[in-house]
């Protein structure tokens, strides 16, 4: 046991344990939201005539991934609890520090434990779940009749240093938009003016921002004098996307890591304001995935000591500090969105309040 190996036979026991049992809570309590899921949703899906392939492959199939991971701070304290709370009942935890095990040195299987969680958890929320949410997405408005903001009117957005673009209205279905202007600037001065009665998007194409625009007129000033160029259909490379001009709910949650940094940096060049919830989502993966360290200290410290009466209180306390814990990542989104919060600090609050919460609880734990 004390072994100077890194991975000791206690250390595997403890890993094994604690892995198994975080497993195994998710596929019990998944289990269940599926069941009430069907029975919420089964009519729906048989009056938009779903196919059963696509319930199960396109819904499901991304539904299981997106609540384990949202809900893994809560998994991850079941699970200590009710593995640790069973060793300290059966005196193995008293047996481990008689031996000469410090209570520190007991965290190190767990701490190795809720990194790996935390791992999986971020490259999940990071780079896998966000494609699925995109197939969920689409099913749900097929056959779920979920509402989703297809169009837009007045759009306007600078797609360039000078550069300002207006649509009067635009199709998110069709990707199509109208009434189409686009103004470049120099030194403050208007130097091309470019109309189209339509754009459209081309999502064919091998490179971004692609249009063809139709109907379209450019005015090119040149001091005094005045070019203009008209024509049926030309291809031009606008810096926008869809994605820029209409915004859907949840649209945040349908773009990996990576591609949210470079949404944000690009809005915010651009001048608009409207990436906070895109800020927050962003940092909330980071914050999350290290909500496993701090969850299993104090999961840890409240069931590691053998109680007369068993383990219900603690429980129950513990239960209702994870759940605290997701409800204040929501308040704290929320403030974040509409009070100004800044987005980093709003995704950390939770972390922030319960990293004390696990120091008073790690020096309350047995020695």
């Amino acid at each position: 046991m004390m072994s100077n190996k890194f991975i000791t036979r206690l250390d595997r026991y403890i890993i094994a344990k604690f892995i198994g049992t975080y497993i195994y809570s998710i596929l019990l309590i998944i289990s269940i939201s599926i069941v009430f899921d069907v029975n919420e949703n089964l009519a729906k899906f048989s009056t938009y005539g779903a196919p059963v392939k696509a319930i199960v492959f396109d819904y499901y199939a991304n539904f299981i991934p997106y609540f384990a991971n949202l809900f893994s701070p809560l998994f991850v304290f079941i699970a200590v609890i009710f593995f640790t709370s069973k060793l300290a009942g059966n005196s193995e935890i008293i047996a481990m520090l008689a031996a000469g095990v410090s209570f520190k040195r007991l965290l190190r299987p767990y701490m190795i434990s809720a990194a790996l969680i935390a791992v999986l958890n971020f490259y999940l929320g990071a780079y896998v779940i966000p494609k699925g949410n995109i197939v969920k997405m689409d099913f749900e408005t097929k056959y779920k009749n979920r509402k989703r903001n297809t169009s837009a009117t007045n759009v306007q957005l600078m797609v360039g240093p000078g550069i300002i673009a207006y649509l009067q209205q635009y199709d998110d279905r069709s990707k199509t938009g109208y009434g189409f202007s686009l103004d470049k600037f120099e030194n403050k001065k208007l130097v091309s003016h470019m109309t189209a009665s339509t754009i459209r998007y081309d999502s064919i194409s091998e490179t971004k921002y692609h249009w063809k625009a139709q109907n379209y007129k450019i005015r090119t000033l040149k001091g005094l004098r005045e070019e203009i160029k008209s024509g049926v259909v030309i291809d031009t490379m606008i810096q926008m996307e869809p994605m820029d001009l209409v915004f859907s709910k949840g649209q945040q949650e349908t773009l990996t890591s990576p591609e949210l940094q470079q949404y944000v940096s690009k809005q915010m060049e651009r001048g608009s304001g409207n990436v906070v919830q895109y800020e927050v989502e962003y940092h909330k993966r980071i914050a999350t995935s290290f909500a496993s360290f701090i969850l299993t200290i104090i999961g840890v410290s409240l069931s590691s000591r053998k109680r007369k009466g068993g383990m219900g209180l603690y429980l129950g306390i513990g239960l209702a500090l994870s759940f605290a814990y997701i409800l204040l990542q929501t308040v704290s989104a929320t403030f974040a969105i509409n009070a100004d919060t800044p987005p980093m600090l709003a995704a950390w609050i939770p972390n922030i309040l319960y990293v004390f919460i696990a120091y008073f609880c790690y020096r309350q734990a047995p020695n």
